[in-house]
């Protein structure tokens, strides 16, 4: 893969903070992980610190930013509840860019409110239907899920595991 010309370097860096992740890899949007793959590796290879050693000060210094955004990019992408809550934020016109540790923190958030909940009530009612389940008392479980439902009742997940209680409870 050919080196970029110094002033393509300079040219790139400068404009860095205002690509999003996708052009920062050189890959479309709504492309497939294996191209996303692809297009890192592409990408680490040609703005690796350790190929720019050559290069003056200024220059070396421009790759090596470079090369830290192209991993910050993939690290993101790769990672389908990151990808998504990214995507999420370029559609809504958020910020280019997300701090890793704010993905995996959104990331995480999210799966727990998928798996227990989003309100406190919520939450409440659902931890106590699963340790009736667990005892296998299906009516108190099928009363703290019905509960539960009254404060989320969009969640899929409490509307699954009542219609499961009921459906051994007959």
């Amino acid at each position: 893969m050919a080196a970029l010309p110094p002033a393509e370097i300079k040219a790139l860096a400068r404009i860095l903070d205002d690509l999003d992740y996708y052009e920062v890899l050189g890959a479309p949007r709504g492309a497939a992980t294996s191209a996303l793959r692809l297009a890192y590796h592409e990408a680490s290879r040609r703005f690796h610190p350790d190929a720019s050693r050559h290069l003056p000060g200024e220059l070396r210094s421009a790759v090596e930013r470079i090369a830290k955004r192209v991993t910050e990019a993939y690290s993101v992408l790769r990672d389908p509840g990151r990808r998504r809550l990214y995507d999420e934020r370029l559609a809504a016109g958020d910020a280019k860019r997300m701090a890793l540790v704010e993905a995996q923190a959104e990331a995480g958030r999210r799966v727990t409110e998928e798996r227990q909940g989003r309100t406190p009530n919520g939450r409440r009612y659902f931890t106590l239907a699963s340790t009736d389940l667990a005892r296998g008392n299906l009516a108190a479980a099928v009363r703290n899920l019905q509960t539960a439902l009254t404060f989320e009742p969009d969640n899929a997940l409490f509307k699954e595991k009542l219609a499961a209680a009921k459906a051994k409870l007959r």
